[in-house]
């Protein structure tokens, strides 16, 4: 068994106009001086990493780890889960997904979905000559308006989707299986891959791709009200990355799963700070130990309430505290015959 790696942080939510927030450098000073020992890097603003010169240049790549070795840190994914999103979007989003993209393909669909796939397949370069060994981001989804069966679904029409998802992703795996990385996908809402159900029928579309992966992130699963303690047991082989995430589920006579196009803070179901919540994190880390999970502890913030500089600060000990050492004998060996 291998004792997992943390405390990271994924730096979305935090990214801003104000320092330390602007800067690849300054965010990582605040993020050391609150105890985080990692960082997941979304790709999608070059003031923190130009994507394309990573997948390019070794030398700007080692400049960047040697500038995080120095204060303690590392990079423990770069993130596209904006460019991912992209590479398949229903047109009932092309509005709503449309500022996720380069300025120069904006409100051209096709072109688009060409500069998302490029930047996923520069991600897996630069993935490479950063050392990382896993990926984090979204599959898109083509079918998602149409997850509730109503009204009557045509014959084939979500195979159609799930075979057209996994025609746009196999070439993008592929890339990733060259350069020795794993794609990380996020089980999320909103994306074609949202559960485990889903999961299995783009795996079976991909033939098993063995870069075909997780990113686990139990706040999801709370939200729809699945096992989430269960799902580390039937999928565990393919989580590669992990997201840890509180939320909580409280439903009353009002609103349940759907949420009734509430805000976040009148849902039933919504995202809470680490410890705020309802996820179970002391079984979530023993199973990560069990089934030897091999990467990073990343808290995503995320909460309704909680100011974020707050969240954080709490976060990196939380998870600390959570992370087990694991053993290398077995706890009886005094009594062993010999």
């Amino acid at each position: 068994m291998r004792t997992i790696k943390g405390p990271g942080i994924f730096l979305a939510q935090f990214i801003g106009d104000d320092a330390p927030f602007n800067s690849l450098d300054a965010i990582a000073d605040w993020a050391a001086s609150l105890g985080y020992k990692g960082l997941q890097i979304p790709t999608n603003d070059p003031r923190f990493i130009d994507l394309a010169t990573a997948a390019h240049s070794q030398d700007y790549c080692d400049e960047i780890l040697g500038e995080l070795g120095d204060k303690g840190l590392s990079i423990t994914e770069l993130s596209t889960h904006l460019q991912g999103q992209l590479v398949a979007v229903h047109p009932a989003y092309d509005t709503l997904f449309d500022g996720f993209a380069a300025p120069e393909v904006r409100g051209r669909p096709d072109a688009r979905q060409e500069w998302a796939v490029e930047q996923l397949k520069l991600a897996a370069l630069a993935s490479r000559r950063l050392g990382l060994t896993a990926h984090a981001t979204f599959s898109g989804s083509l079918a998602w308006p149409y997850f509730y069966p109503w009204p009557q679904r045509p014959a084939g029409m979500i195979e159609e989707a799930f075979d057209e998802l996994a025609r746009r992703w196999r070439p993008i795996l592929d890339t990733f299986d060259d350069n020795g990385v794993d794609v990380s996908f996020e089980i999320h809402p909103g994306e074609d891959l949202h559960d485990g159900a889903t999961f299995e029928m783009f795996l079976d579309r991909v033939d098993q791709h063995p870069r075909a992966n997780i990113l686990y992130d139990p706040s999801h699963f709370v939200l729809q009200q699945l096992d989430y303690l269960a799902f580390l047991d039937i999928y565990h082989t393919r989580v590669k990355s992990f997201h840890v995430k509180d939320a909580e589920f409280r439903p009353s006579g009002r609103t349940g799963v759907y949420g009734g196009y509430q805000s976040w803070i009148d849902r039933a179901g919504r995202f809470r700070s680490l410890g705020d919540g309802q996820v179970d994190f002391g079984q979530i880390f023993s199973k990560m130990a069990q089934y030897d999970f091999p990467g990073w502890a990343v808290l995503e913030w995320e909460c309704a309430l909680k100011h974020p500089e707050q969240g954080a600060s709490e976060g990196a000990p939380f998870i600390a505290r959570h992370i087990i050492p694991v053993t290398d004998r077995a706890f009886d060996d005094f009594a062993k015959g010999g």
